[in-house]
């Protein structure tokens, strides 16, 4: 299992990282056939926009895995970020009722009801497990349904337990996120609370192969609007000046993306 161009997670996976090893900096670009998806005609001008797809599939798979159905309320943690603000998007085209975004940059968390709506409902974190619990609880207005957890390998395994405690008896909570990568205590769930209210956590890596498919079919429906995401475009001879616009232009809905064919 490999991220092309980027890593492997382990050595069963090196041999295939070493034959795959260039990532997409490149005119042209080497890839395995199956791990190819036709998405159809695009206009050229709107092929930066269109490399949103690689953010917006990775919550699509945690949604995916959690069941989520039209309606009902899930809670995003960490959806300041770059998956966790597509991830918004993502849970609305697929018909949630209600999302609960929340994020310790409350001008983020603004931003995205915003853009997105009343749907969308902004959970400002202040790091105390017990009161973040409570805020979520009471934005959702009801039972959660589900929570997709996306925060990042800085977070705290408190952090992931404000979301995950807050969900209905029967309901799922989805682990997509960097939590433990870093070193620091692991993520502990109470197991009377798990066997006795019938929750389901899952582990996700990445999304399903159908996927790219699906996302592009939500965005030609005009499910997901690829306007609300933020593109800046650097030719290809440009990538050091790209690199480093990235690194200080990171944020919800905001991508920075190299074309080729800009000179």
């Amino acid at each position: 299992m490999i991220l092309q161009g980027w890593t492997y997670v382990s050595d069963a996976g090196l041999p295939l990282h070493r034959h795959f090893h260039h990532g997409s900096f490149a005119e042209q670009m080497l890839v395995p056939t199956e791990n190819v998806t036709p998405i159809g005609d695009i206009e050229r001008a709107d092929a930066g926009r269109w490399c949103a797809l690689s953010t917006l599939l990775v919550p699509y798979g945690g949604l995916v895995a959690g069941e989520l159905r039209a309606g009902q309320t899930l809670v995003l943690n960490g959806a300041t970020g770059g998956f966790g603000s597509a991830g918004v998007a993502v849970a609305l085209a697929m018909g949630a009722g209600k999302v609960v975004a929340t994020g310790r940059n409350r001008e983020a968390l603004d931003d995205l009801v915003r853009r997105f709506g009343p749907r969308v409902r902004a959970a400002h974190m202040s790091g105390d497990e017990s009161d973040d619990r409570r805020r979520i609880g009471e934005l959702a207005g009801g039972s959660i349904d589900c929570v997709l957890d996306l925060l990042p390998r800085e977070a705290s395994g408190s952090q992931v337990r404000a979301a995950a405690l807050a969900v209905r008896p029967g309901g799922r909570v989805v682990l997509m996120g960097g939590v433990g990568r870093s070193g620091g205590d692991d993520l502990a769930l109470p197991y009377p609370w798990l066997m006795r209210n019938d929750i389901t956590v899952c582990g996700k890596y990445m999304y399903p192969r159908d996927a790219p498919t699906q996302v592009v079919r939500l965005v030609r429906a005009g499910l997901i609007d690829l306007s609300q995401f933020d593109v800046t475009e650097f030719g290809l001879d440009d990538v050091n000046e790209a690199v480093a616009h990235a690194a200080v232009n990171a944020g919800p809905l905001r991508h920075t993306v190299l074309r080729p064919d800009l000179i």
